[in-house]
């Protein structure tokens, strides 16, 4: 009983918590929209990266600014989800903009 009871407060046991596998980049207005939503007990909530490439120079990588985005929106299915996150990041992007990188 007392293992049972602190396996959930300190995240161990059966029906743990955690993120899904990500899907793959959805791009959008130059921005990239990955879901990784929370598999939360057989439902997923919406949860992912909205990121965007910054111009590289010639001799370097370029840089990936990225901002977390989860919501506290709960799915039955990881297909209906995914399409959630996209649309509501893509509704995010057009209201916000590069704004959500600013600190806050």
């Amino acid at each position: 009983m007392f293992k049972k009871l602190l396996s959930g407060l300190f995240g161990g046991g059966e029906g743990k918590s955690g993120n899904a596998a990500a899907a793959e980049p959805v791009e959008y207005k130059g921005y990239l929209i990955i879901s990784e939503p929370a598999d939360q007990g057989g439902q997923y909530r919406v949860s992912g990266w909205i990121r965007k490439p910054l111009p590289a120079a010639d001799d370097e990588e370029g840089e990936m600014l990225e901002h977390r985005f989860e919501r506290s929106d709960m799915l039955p299915g990881r297909e209906a989800c995914d399409a959630l996150m996209i649309s509501k990041a893509q509704r995010f992007i057009d209201e916000v903009g590069d704004e959500m990188f600013s600190p806050r």
